[in-house]
């Protein structure tokens, strides 16, 4: 029964024309029925694809392949998907599934979450999930989206260091320092408030100024130039588009965590698996203090790019993931490669063991959060069978504790099947076919 001192659900925080539902807390009513449904959705990649020696090879007899070799609800996980198993009825592992439209080697960053065309000749891109996500539920949030990566910035055509896209098809750059993200996200109420809304003004102006002088500059040029232009100028609209958003989030304070234990200055190059553990705890916070319900993380790049390429070395001793992903065929190349996708599995396990760890609403926050884990490309780089682990959500309907295979199947129906769980009205995304039969 509900007490008096119980706190109405649908409390609003309201100021600058803004109305922020708050997050919960103990006095809350205990009565959900009316409740605003918190959903979110994260994504993390790593490069390279996966282990999958054959049957004949010692590693695969000794249970160190990426698959389960059952499907269904009988299946057992694998010992490169074992830090997994306190969370085995909370995740789903799928088999089967493909980038159709993009099928050569090392385009797998670029396409990941668009299933877009990423061929060197036809090279054209498209939205990618997340960004679909948060164009339908940014505007909850202080922050629409975040996109984070190891190495920053949007890397280069085809090695790309973000694995989120614009609706144009445009990679849209990603954060890699734990102390930025920090310092941006949660250090954003420093100063009075009305030296930051001056500020804020003072950068509208100058944008107003830029659009101004660049739109009567753009009318003079010529058609290619014109295109490079509305580049430009798409990206400075962006911007304002940012300071027009801080504006109107300045009068609501960002929700107070816990940030006392984070390690914002991890070194990457000699403690990967400490950054990995930091940029979880960031993300996590992020999502308690509810500045956004949509997260990319890009954890290593395709083809030996970027500095998480050098992991299995630090770690292991081994060589670099991009070349033990070509010595499977050597002697204990099969066993080095899924030792260390076993050791990814335990930095994403960790994550989860966040989210599992934090009450949420209704539940917990795995509850209430889609976690997808993955790779473009199965083993030797090819972008068929790609390894998917999908864990929570279970108040938004996912249907867990199962190996599902689906041959030759279309990697956009995972993400047309979660969109729709979330409740997001969409018919189809990218090349999709349909949603993930029975996951719902």
């Amino acid at each position: 029964m509900n007490k008096s001192w119980h706190i109405k659900r649908r409390t609003f925080l309201k100021g600058a024309g803004v109305s922020l539902a708050l997050p919960f807390l103990e006095a809350m009513s205990e009565d959900v029925k009316d409740k605003p449904a918190v959903k979110r959705a994260c994504y993390f990649f790593f490069a390279n694809g996966i282990s999958l020696p054959p049957e004949d090879n010692q590693a695969f007899k000794d249970g160190w392949t990426w698959f389960p070799l059952e499907k269904g609800d009988k299946y057992k996980l694998t010992k490169p998907l074992s830090p997994f198993a306190p969370f085995r009825e909370k995740m789903t592992v799928l088999s089967g599934m493909c980038h159709h439209a993009s099928p050569l080697n090392h385009t797998c960053g670029d396409v990941w979450l668009t299933a877009g065309n990423a061929s060197p000749l036809s090279y054209y891109n498209s939205i990618s999930v997340d960004q679909v996500i948060a164009d339908k539920i940014g505007h909850l949030t202080r922050e629409p989206f975040l996109t984070l990566s190891c190495d920053g910035g949007v890397g280069t055509l085809s090695r790309v260091s973000t694995i989120s896209f614009n609706r144009d098809g445009k990679p849209i750059p990603s954060e890699n320092s734990p102390r930025r993200i920090f310092d941006r996200l949660f250090n954003a109420d420093k100063g009075s408030k009305e030296s930051r809304r001056k500020k804020l003004q003072y950068k509208g102006r100058m944008i107003d100024m830029i659009l101004e002088d660049s739109r009567s500059f753009n009318r003079k040029l010529g058609r290619s130039d014109r295109e490079k232009m509305d580049e430009y100028l798409e990206s400075v609209s962006s911007l304002e588009k940012k300071v027009e958003r801080s504006e109107a989030w300045l009068d609501t304070a960002v929700k107070k965590v816990d940030t006392s234990k984070l390690e914002l200055d991890v070194n990457i190059k000699t403690a990967p698996a400490e950054y990995y553990h930091t940029m979880f705890d960031l993300i996590s916070l992020v999502l308690e203090a509810d500045i956004t319900r949509t997260v990319t993380f890009m954890m290593s790049r395709e083809d030996g790019m970027g500095i998480a390429d050098t992991f299995p070395t630090t770690v292991f001793g081994y060589n670099g993931h991009h070349a033990m992903s070509h010595e499977g065929g050597h002697v204990g190349g099969y066993l080095k490669w899924a030792k260390y996708d076993q050791w990814l599995s335990a930095r994403m396990s960790y994550f989860v063991k966040l989210l599992e760890n934090k009450k949420d609403f209704e539940g917990t926050y795995l509850d209430n959060t889609i976690v997808t884990y993955g790779s473009g490309s199965s083993s030797t780089h090819k972008q068929h069978n790609c390894p998917f682990v999908v864990l929570g959500g279970g108040n938004m309907g996912l249907k867990h504790g199962r190996h599902i295979n689906v041959e030759d199947g279309n990697a956009a129906d995972i993400y047309l099947t979660q969109m729709q769980a979330m409740g997001i009205n969409v018919e189809n995304f990218a090349d999709s076919k349909g949603t993930v039969s029975g996951w719902t």
